[in-house]
């Protein structure tokens, strides 16, 4: 298959991070030049923190109306909020507490301490701020594993095939907790995806995933496909190393 959309290489995860910061900061400027909000979906993670970290520092913090932005997530972990492998834990320690966000328009996923209802209730505060139709988040952070995975949508899963609900609770084996995560639908419903993947242990997953055959079973991520809207990959210079020259 083809990658489903660009790629863009890096030399190193500073530059990858800083192009991210960016294009959120172009993303939230466009987006709130036409509507009254912004909607952002975050992932978890190490290779974001420090796109979060540039966001909340000058220039970027300076040239986004907090007042307006919403933030949203893609998976969460079934520990505490406060728990170090929590992702709302790393986004705000990293970025939400260090911009003038209002604290209603931060939507954490409840995952703790049942992921299964966690995400019943996720769903349900998705339908009210979206409406009953379509999820549309403006922007999505995902990031990619060394198996294949996005979110937290695993090789094998029962929910990748998933077409009705827009979150699920998922087992997470050899991951240390069950998952609350958007299913492959929601996240296709995005305007705009964009994976930020670094780092040498996922090289051949990105290989697999943007060139190999489609294996969706196999590699979760060849599942996004946002349905109208566009997919953009941040890769540096270790993880591309597998690809073709002409995808770039």
């Amino acid at each position: 298959m083809d990658a489903g959309g660009q790629i863009r290489s890096f030399p190193d995860l500073e530059a990858l991070s800083r192009a991210a910061a960016g294009i959120f900061v172009a993303e939230a400027t466009t987006s709130l030049a036409r509507q009254a909000r912004f909607a952002a979906a975050l992932s978890g993670g190490a290779t974001p923190r420090r796109t979060y970290e540039l966001l909340a520092t000058g220039p970027f913090r300076d040239r986004v109306n907090w007042q307006q932005v919403h933030i949203f997530w893609g998976d969460e972990r079934g520990v505490p909020p406060e728990d170090a492998r929590s992702n709302y834990r790393l986004a705000r320690r990293a970025f939400l507490d260090h911009v003038p966000l209002p604290p209603e328009n931060i939507h954490p996923i409840p995952a703790f301490p049942s992921v299964d209802l966690g995400a019943w209730k996720y769903e349900a505060d998705l339908k009210a701020f979206f409406g009953q139709t379509v999820p549309r988040v403006d922007l999505i952070f995902l990031g990619l594993g060394a198996d294949g995975h996005t979110a937290s949508l695993f090789p094998g899963s029962p929910v990748l095939g998933e077409e009705r609900r827009w979150v699920a609770g998922v087992p997470a084996p050899g991951q240390g907790a069950a998952r609350v995560t958007l299913t492959a639908w929601a996240i296709n419903r995005a305007a705009l995806v964009v994976f930020l993947v670094a780092g040498k242990d996922k090289a051949e997953a990105l290989k697999n995933v943007v060139e190999g055959p489609r294996e969706p079973q196999r590699f979760p991520a060849q599942l996004i496909r946002p349905a109208s809207g566009r997919i953009l990959w941040l890769v540096d210079r270790e993880a591309a190393g597998g690809l073709s020259a002409k995808l770039f």
